[in-house]
């Protein structure tokens, strides 16, 4: 008679575990951020992880700022936002990440989408694709978790290689998005 084979005790992977790790795998750092609810999680995480420095900024503009100027001492950083916070981007990408060839990683989480309750947040979520298409901007939305490592890792490699910015726009398809309260 075979003997039970013990319960298998690992947690499924989660989308912001995920990022974590690719952030790290990558040597990226510093991490400054908008708050947002979607984000929590991913920046409560980072928080504690003493291998990150991490904090929040009062506008996305700073925090495009910040890491910026961390790239230009050495540095590897990523930014964290949502939607609209992206709405306020469109000179400092235009001005400074784009012709300066920062390789600004963002991790945006979408908003204006599938229930979205906020005219605003509609508004933007419909212009933010093509203000990055504009600019010629490399993004790409994240779906799904079997597809995040992958992207996420791919797409830091490349920006770092080409000194070009990205945006990682992660659906609510993949981080469940906003719960609204009634």
């Amino acid at each position: 008679m075979a003997a039970a084979s013990p319960k298998d005790t690992t947690s499924p992977p989660t989308w912001h575990g995920i990022v974590q790790q690719t952030l790290k795998r990558n040597e990226i750092r510093l991490v400054p951020y908008v708050p947002d609810r979607v984000l929590t999680t991913l920046i409560k995480n980072l928080h504690a992880d003493p291998y990150f420095t991490t904090f929040p900024t009062a506008r996305e503009e700073e925090a495009v700022g910040i890491v910026s100027g961390a790239w230009m001492a050495g540095m590897r950083s990523t930014v964290l936002m949502q939607t609209s916070g992206f709405a306020t981007l469109a000179n400092v990408l235009a001005s400074l990440a784009v012709p300066y060839q920062i390789p600004l990683i963002m991790f945006v989480s979408e908003r204006g989408t599938l229930g979205e309750f906020n005219y605003g947040q509609a508004l933007v979520c419909r212009t933010m694709r093509p203000v990055l298409d504009s600019l010629a901007m490399e993004h790409h939305t994240i779906t799904r978790l079997d597809e995040l490592e992958f992207i996420a890792d791919r797409s830091i490699k490349q920006a770092i290689t080409t000194q070009a910015p990205v945006a990682l726009i992660l659906s609510p398809l993949l981080t469940g998005g906003k719960v609204f309260d009634k």
